[in-house]
């Protein structure tokens, strides 16, 4: 049951922190995914149905670009939905974790 903590912890953050990358710049599935596991070790194949739900929600588009290395690549931006949607979610983690840090004795 610890184990799952972290996991779902992880899980519960996943859209914000790839909202927050992708406000950086546009960004491919594959190089998200690295930067996520680098960051939060989430797996690669937790990033692709997450993508879909995003683009489905219209929080984010999708274009072809040419790759250096093989077949074009699908490259994901941020919406203007796809904007105000982490400029909500910051908000809500900012008092979130607030709270839990004064719960914890932490700030």
């Amino acid at each position: 049951m610890a184990d799952s903590i972290p996991i779902q912890l992880k899980k519960g953050v996943l859209e914000l922190c790839v909202l927050a990358l992708l406000s950086r710049g546009d960004g491919y599935a594959y190089d998200i995914a690295s930067q996520l596991a680098e960051g939060i070790e989430m797996g690669e194949g937790t990033i692709y149905p997450l993508m879909r739900r995003l683009q489905d929600e219209g929080l984010v588009a999708t274009y072809l670009s040419e790759s250096p290395s093989g077949p074009p690549r699908k490259y994901y931006r941020l919406t203007e939905t796809g904007r105000q949607s982490l400029i909500n979610q910051k908000s809500d983690w900012t008092n979130f974790s607030r709270a839990v840090n004064a719960i914890l004795g932490d700030g």
